[in-house]
Protein backbone atom coordinates (compact mmCIF):
# COMPACT_ATOMS: atom_id res chain seq x y z
CA UNK A 1 0.00 0.00 0.00
CA UNK A 2 1.00 3.59 -0.61
CA UNK A 3 0.92 5.10 2.53
CA UNK A 4 2.72 8.73 1.94
CA UNK A 5 0.77 9.04 -1.29
CA UNK A 6 -2.72 8.31 0.86
CA UNK A 7 -1.64 10.85 3.29
CA UNK A 8 -0.95 13.27 1.43
CA UNK A 9 -4.25 12.87 -0.67
CA UNK A 10 -6.65 12.75 2.62
CA UNK A 11 -4.21 15.87 4.07
CA UNK A 12 -4.98 17.47 0.78
CA UNK A 13 -8.50 16.73 0.78
CA UNK A 14 -8.42 17.65 4.66
CA UNK A 15 -6.97 21.37 3.56
CA UNK A 16 -9.45 21.99 0.61
CA UNK A 17 -12.63 20.95 2.46
CA UNK A 18 -11.80 23.02 5.43
CA UNK A 19 -11.17 26.11 2.71
CA UNK A 20 -14.13 25.89 1.13
CA UNK A 21 -16.29 25.62 4.45
CA UNK A 22 -14.56 28.16 5.82
CA UNK A 23 -16.12 30.36 3.32
CA UNK A 24 -19.28 28.48 2.88
CA UNK A 25 -20.19 28.47 6.79
CA UNK A 26 -18.15 30.33 6.91
CA UNK A 27 -16.25 29.04 10.01
CA UNK A 28 -16.27 32.42 13.12
CA UNK A 29 -18.58 34.07 11.22
CA UNK A 30 -16.76 35.70 9.06
CA UNK A 31 -15.27 34.64 5.35
CA UNK A 32 -11.88 34.83 4.72
CA UNK A 33 -11.67 37.82 3.30
CA UNK A 34 -13.97 39.78 5.35
CA UNK A 35 -11.26 39.23 8.26
CA UNK A 36 -8.59 40.65 6.43
CA UNK A 37 -10.83 43.56 5.70
CA UNK A 38 -11.15 43.77 9.35
CA UNK A 39 -7.61 44.73 10.04
CA UNK A 40 -7.34 47.24 7.11
CA UNK A 41 -3.56 47.98 6.15
CA UNK A 42 -1.79 49.36 3.01
CA UNK A 43 -0.50 46.01 1.78
CA UNK A 44 -3.53 43.75 1.02
CA UNK A 45 -3.59 42.83 -2.21
CA UNK A 46 -7.31 43.01 -4.14
CA UNK A 47 -9.68 40.85 -3.82
CA UNK A 48 -9.38 38.77 -7.36
CA UNK A 49 -6.04 38.40 -6.39
CA UNK A 50 -6.83 35.41 -4.12
CA UNK A 51 -8.20 33.46 -7.11
CA UNK A 52 -4.94 32.36 -7.39
CA UNK A 53 -5.95 29.60 -4.67
CA UNK A 54 -8.04 27.79 -7.23
CA UNK A 55 -4.55 27.25 -9.99
CA UNK A 56 -2.63 26.33 -6.72
CA UNK A 57 -5.08 23.73 -5.05
CA UNK A 58 -5.85 22.47 -9.24
CA UNK A 59 -1.87 22.28 -8.98
CA UNK A 60 -1.52 20.52 -5.77
CA UNK A 61 -4.13 18.11 -7.05
CA UNK A 62 -2.34 17.29 -10.02
CA UNK A 63 0.76 16.46 -7.30
CA UNK A 64 -0.91 14.67 -5.21
CA UNK A 65 -2.06 12.04 -8.17
CA UNK A 66 1.36 12.21 -9.68
CA UNK A 67 2.80 10.89 -6.40
CA UNK A 68 0.97 7.66 -7.32
CA UNK A 69 3.24 6.87 -9.89
CA UNK A 70 6.08 5.16 -9.16
CA UNK A 71 8.31 8.08 -10.52
CA UNK A 72 10.94 9.50 -8.37
CA UNK A 73 9.44 7.46 -5.25
CA UNK A 74 11.73 7.86 -2.58
CA UNK A 75 12.58 11.56 -2.91
CA UNK A 76 8.83 12.08 -3.30
CA UNK A 77 7.49 10.13 -0.45
CA UNK A 78 9.97 12.57 1.45
CA UNK A 79 8.20 15.07 -0.26
CA UNK A 80 4.65 14.02 0.42
CA UNK A 81 5.41 13.91 4.13
CA UNK A 82 6.79 17.44 4.40
CA UNK A 83 3.53 18.30 1.72
CA UNK A 84 1.29 16.43 4.67
CA UNK A 85 2.44 18.56 7.44
CA UNK A 86 1.89 22.05 4.95
CA UNK A 87 -1.56 21.11 4.14
CA UNK A 88 -2.55 20.18 7.80
CA UNK A 89 -1.07 23.97 9.06
CA UNK A 90 -3.00 25.44 6.24
CA UNK A 91 -6.29 23.57 7.64
CA UNK A 92 -5.38 24.98 11.03
CA UNK A 93 -4.39 28.43 9.78
CA UNK A 94 -8.00 28.64 8.17
CA UNK A 95 -9.41 28.32 12.07
CA UNK A 96 -6.69 30.83 13.86
CA UNK A 97 -7.73 32.95 11.14
CA UNK A 98 -11.17 33.00 11.40
CA UNK A 99 -11.06 33.33 15.04
CA UNK A 100 -8.87 36.31 15.23
CA UNK A 101 -6.33 34.34 16.81
CA UNK A 102 -3.88 36.43 14.77
CA UNK A 103 -0.42 35.85 16.58
CA UNK A 104 -1.35 31.71 16.37
CA UNK A 105 -1.68 32.12 12.51
CA UNK A 106 1.40 33.67 12.13
CA UNK A 107 2.95 30.91 13.20
CA UNK A 108 1.42 28.67 11.11
CA UNK A 109 2.08 30.87 8.13
CA UNK A 110 5.69 30.80 8.85
CA UNK A 111 5.61 26.88 9.30
CA UNK A 112 3.85 26.91 6.18
CA UNK A 113 6.79 28.93 4.47
CA UNK A 114 9.20 26.87 6.19
CA UNK A 115 8.00 23.76 5.04
CA UNK A 116 7.57 24.67 1.61
CA UNK A 117 10.94 26.34 1.37
CA UNK A 118 12.06 22.56 1.87
CA UNK A 119 10.35 21.23 -0.23
CA UNK A 120 11.33 23.48 -2.95
CA UNK A 121 15.12 22.61 -2.10
CA UNK A 122 14.58 18.93 -2.16
CA UNK A 123 13.09 19.50 -5.87
CA UNK A 124 15.68 21.48 -7.24
CA UNK A 125 17.78 18.79 -7.06
CA UNK A 126 15.89 16.85 -8.74
CA UNK A 127 15.22 16.31 -12.81
CA UNK A 128 12.27 15.00 -15.14
CA UNK A 129 10.27 15.13 -18.18
CA UNK A 130 7.37 18.04 -18.70
CA UNK A 131 4.99 15.92 -16.68
CA UNK A 132 7.26 16.02 -13.61
CA UNK A 133 7.42 19.91 -13.95
CA UNK A 134 3.70 20.55 -13.99
CA UNK A 135 3.21 17.94 -11.62
CA UNK A 136 5.97 18.49 -9.10
CA UNK A 137 8.05 21.85 -9.62
CA UNK A 138 5.20 24.21 -10.99
CA UNK A 139 2.81 23.38 -8.05
CA UNK A 140 5.48 24.32 -5.24
CA UNK A 141 7.13 27.31 -6.62
CA UNK A 142 3.36 28.86 -7.22
CA UNK A 143 2.49 28.09 -3.59
CA UNK A 144 5.92 29.52 -2.50
CA UNK A 145 5.63 32.43 -4.32
CA UNK A 146 2.07 33.16 -2.95
CA UNK A 147 3.08 31.86 0.65
CA UNK A 148 6.02 34.33 0.77
CA UNK A 149 3.67 37.39 0.13
CA UNK A 150 0.98 36.13 2.35
CA UNK A 151 3.27 35.80 5.00
CA UNK A 152 4.39 39.46 5.06
CA UNK A 153 0.82 40.11 4.60
CA UNK A 154 0.00 38.09 7.59
CA UNK A 155 2.71 39.46 10.07
CA UNK A 156 1.43 43.11 8.93
CA UNK A 157 -2.10 42.25 10.02
CA UNK A 158 -0.68 41.16 13.02
CA UNK A 159 1.04 44.49 13.41
CA UNK A 160 -2.54 45.69 12.81
CA UNK A 161 -4.04 43.61 15.27
CA UNK A 162 -1.80 45.05 18.03
CA UNK A 163 -2.12 48.09 17.09
CA UNK A 164 0.96 49.25 16.30
CA UNK A 165 1.70 52.71 15.70
CA UNK A 166 5.09 52.62 13.81
CA UNK A 167 6.84 54.92 16.19
CA UNK A 168 5.10 57.28 14.28
CA UNK A 169 5.97 57.04 10.75
CA UNK A 170 3.43 57.21 8.22
CA UNK A 171 1.84 54.19 7.49
CA UNK A 172 2.71 54.61 3.50
CA UNK A 173 6.19 54.66 4.52
CA UNK A 174 5.96 51.71 6.07
CA UNK A 175 3.74 50.18 3.15
CA UNK A 176 7.02 50.87 0.85
CA UNK A 177 9.44 49.04 3.50
CA UNK A 178 7.43 46.08 3.81
CA UNK A 179 7.17 46.05 -0.17
CA UNK A 180 10.46 46.44 -0.65
CA UNK A 181 11.73 43.93 2.11
CA UNK A 182 8.74 41.72 -0.25
CA UNK A 183 11.18 42.29 -3.58
CA UNK A 184 14.19 41.79 -1.53
CA UNK A 185 12.98 38.13 -0.19
CA UNK A 186 11.44 37.66 -3.71
CA UNK A 187 14.82 38.44 -5.69
CA UNK A 188 16.99 36.73 -3.15
CA UNK A 189 15.10 32.91 -3.71
CA UNK A 190 14.61 33.77 -7.76
CA UNK A 191 18.36 34.60 -8.18
CA UNK A 192 19.33 31.36 -5.92
CA UNK A 193 16.48 28.80 -8.08
CA UNK A 194 16.14 30.40 -11.37
CA UNK A 195 12.75 29.89 -10.96
CA UNK A 196 10.31 31.64 -12.93
CA UNK A 197 7.03 30.38 -11.85
CA UNK A 198 7.59 31.76 -8.40
CA UNK A 199 8.62 34.98 -9.95
CA UNK A 200 5.33 35.42 -12.01
CA UNK A 201 3.18 33.95 -8.65
CA UNK A 202 5.16 37.53 -7.16
CA UNK A 203 4.40 39.58 -10.54
CA UNK A 204 0.61 38.15 -9.96
CA UNK A 205 0.51 39.49 -5.96
CA UNK A 206 1.78 42.80 -6.58
CA UNK A 207 -0.34 43.31 -9.40
CA UNK A 208 -3.20 42.72 -6.78
CA UNK A 209 -1.43 45.64 -4.67
CA UNK A 210 -1.15 48.42 -7.52
CA UNK A 211 -5.68 47.21 -8.24
CA UNK A 212 -6.48 47.50 -4.93
CA UNK A 213 -4.80 51.01 -4.81
CA UNK A 214 -5.35 52.43 -7.97
CA UNK A 215 -8.94 51.24 -8.33
CA UNK A 216 -12.13 52.92 -7.14
CA UNK A 217 -13.15 50.01 -5.03
CA UNK A 218 -9.61 50.32 -3.40
CA UNK A 219 -7.77 53.25 -2.60
CA UNK A 220 -8.61 55.16 -5.60
CA UNK A 221 -4.88 56.52 -5.67
CA UNK A 222 -4.87 57.91 -2.67
CA UNK A 223 -1.27 57.05 -1.96
CA UNK A 224 1.45 57.73 -4.63
CA UNK A 225 4.29 56.83 -2.61
CA UNK A 226 2.83 53.29 -2.46
CA UNK A 227 1.63 52.79 -6.19
CA UNK A 228 4.68 54.27 -7.83
CA UNK A 229 6.92 51.73 -5.08
CA UNK A 230 4.50 49.01 -6.38
CA UNK A 231 5.13 49.83 -9.93
CA UNK A 232 9.10 49.72 -9.65
CA UNK A 233 9.00 46.39 -7.68
CA UNK A 234 6.95 44.77 -10.46
CA UNK A 235 9.22 46.29 -13.37
CA UNK A 236 11.76 44.67 -11.00
CA UNK A 237 10.43 41.17 -11.50
CA UNK A 238 9.40 41.17 -14.83
CA UNK A 239 13.07 42.53 -15.40
CA UNK A 240 14.29 39.81 -13.76
CA UNK A 241 12.10 37.02 -15.57
CA UNK A 242 12.70 38.55 -18.71
CA UNK A 243 16.78 38.09 -17.61
CA UNK A 244 15.61 34.59 -16.62
CA UNK A 245 13.81 33.64 -19.97
CA UNK A 246 17.02 34.98 -22.17
CA UNK A 247 19.29 32.80 -20.00
CA UNK A 248 17.09 30.18 -20.70
CA UNK A 249 16.75 30.77 -24.22
CA UNK A 250 20.78 30.53 -24.70
CA UNK A 251 21.59 27.50 -22.29
CA UNK A 252 19.46 25.83 -25.04
CA UNK A 253 21.51 26.93 -28.20
CA UNK A 254 24.61 26.04 -26.27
Amino acid sequence: MKRVPVLVALSYLVMVAVNALANILPIGGMNTGAVSDSYPNLFAPAGITFSIWAFIYLLLALHTIYQFTNKHKETLDTVGLLFALSSVANSLWIFSWHYHKIGLSVVLMLCILALLIRINLIIQTMKGDRMFVWAVRIPFSVYLGWITVATIANITTLLVSAQFTGFSIPEPVWTVAVLVVGVAIGLAWAFRTKDKAYLITLIWAYTGILIKHTSQEGFASQYMMVIVATCLALAVFVVCLGFFFKQQKNMKKN
